[in-house]
C-alpha cells in the first residue's frame, strides 16, 4: 500500500521507517507468493501493474481488518471485552440485581456478562478454582488472595408475624425477640457471618431456641409464618417479602448489618472488574440503603485485605 500510494521505493521506505533494500526485497517476496506482477519499475517511478491494481482494495480491506483485530486484542488484554463471569450473593434484592446490570452495561457495552447466584463460600471456591473473576461478598469471610473493593453497610431490620407483641414497637430491641426461632441461611454459605449474626443477637439479649434454615425469599416467608419465626433483612427486601400477615421492623440501634465488597483475584481487576465493581457499588447505594461502612475496630492493625477476616 505504502509502495502504491507513495509511487517511489525510496519515500516509501521512509514513511514506513525501514530501509529502502529490505522494502524492495519484500515486495519481490510478496509477488513470488501471489504469483503475479504487482510493480512496474523504472528508475524513476513504480507504477502499479494491472494486477496491483485489482488486488490493492483486497490490501486496504486486509490490512483494515488486521486493525480490528489488534484493537480487539487489546480491548480483550485491558478487560473492556470478552467473558466475566461474575456472582452475587442470595439476598440481593431484584431491583439491585436490574440496577446492576444496566448500570454495567452502560459502563461496559463490549463485555459479555456471566452472573452466578453464589453464597459468599461458593464465591470463594471458585475464586480457588479460578473460575471466578469477581463477585460480591459478605463479610466478614477469609479474603487471603482477593483484592477488595470499599466495604458498603446494609442495616438488618427483622422481619416477623404481624401479630407477634414485637411488632408493636417502631424499633424492635434485639431482646425483644426472645421466644421466636430464627431463620437464618445455611452456616455453610458464609460461617463466620453466621456465627457472628448469632453471638451478637446473643449479646442484645436473643437466643434463639432453633434456628431454621432458609435461603429463598419466599420459603424464608413461610417458615417466619408457619412457625412463628423471624428473619433478618435489609430494608430493602421489603418490597420483596410484602405479605399482608408479615411486617418489617428496623432494630433498636441497628445492631446487625450485611456488610459487602466486591472481590477479585489479587493483581486481575481489570477494567471489566473494575466496571462491574463500580456498578454493584452504584446499585447498593440507590436501591438499596446502602453506605459506606465505618469500622469500629483499628485498621492500623492489620493489612486492609485481612481487615474482615
Amino acid at each position: 500500500m505504502a509502495v502504491a500510494e507513495e509511487s517511489h521505493f525510496g519515500r516509501a521506505a521512509a514513511r514506513l521507517g525501514m530501509a529502502q533494500p529490505p522494502l524492495s526485497q519484500r515486495i519481490q517476496r510478496l509477488e513470488r507468493e501471489l504469483e503475479v506482477r504487482l510493480f512496474e519499475r523504472t528508475s524513476r517511478q513504480v507504477a502499479l501493474t494491472k494486477a496491483g491494481t485489482l488486488l490493492l482494495p483486497e490490501a486496504r480491506d486486509l490490512l483494515a481488518r488486521a486493525g480490528t483485530l489488534r484493537a480487539a486484542a487489546r480491548r480483550i488484554r485491558d478487560g473492556e471485552s470478552g467473558l466475566l463471569r461474575a456472582a452475587l450473593p442470595p439476598d440481593i434484592a431484584g431491583a439491585t440485581v436490574a440496577a446492576l446490570l444496566t448500570e454495567f452495561a452502560r459502563r461496559c457495552p463490549e463485555a459479555e456478562l456471566e452472573l452466578h447466584e453464589l453464597s459468599t463460600a461458593e464465591q470463594l471456591d471458585r475464586f480457588g478454582a479460578s473460575e471466578l473473576d469477581v463477585g460480591l461478598l459478605h463479610h466478614p469471610c477469609d479474603v487471603t488472595g482477593l483484592d477488595l473493593g470499599p466495604v458498603l453497610r446494609r442495616d438488618l431490620g427483622v422481619l416477623l408475624p404481624r401479630g407477634a407483641p414485637a411488632a408493636e414497637h417502631a424499633e424492635v430491641p434485639l431482646a425483644a425477640l426472645s421466644g421466636h426461632d430464627l431463620v437464618l441461611f445455611p452456616r455453610s454459605g458464609a460461617p463466620a457471618l453466621y456465627d457472628d449474626l448469632l453471638t451478637t443477637c446473643a449479646r442484645g439479649g436473643y437466643t434463639p431456641p432453633a434456628v431454621r434454615h432458609g435461603r429463598g425469599a419466599s420459603f424464608v416467608r413461610g417458615l417466619v409464618l408457619s412457625a412463628a419465626a423471624v428473619a433478618f433483612a435489609p430494608r430493602d427486601a421489603r418490597d420483596d417479602d410484602t405479605h399482608p400477615d408479615l411486617v418489617w421492623r428496623p432494630l433498636v440501634g441497628a445492631p446487625l448489618a450485611w456488610r459487602h465488597s466486591v472481590a477479585w483475584p489479587r493483581g486481575h481487576g481489570d477494567t471489566a472488574a473494575q466496571a462491574f465493581a463500580d456498578a454493584a457499588e452504584h446499585a447498593l447505594r440507590t436501591t438499596a440503603d446502602a453506605r459506606p461502612d465505618t469500622p469500629t475496630r483499628p485498621t492500623h492493625l492489620r493489612p486492609a485485605a485481612e481487615y474482615w477476616l
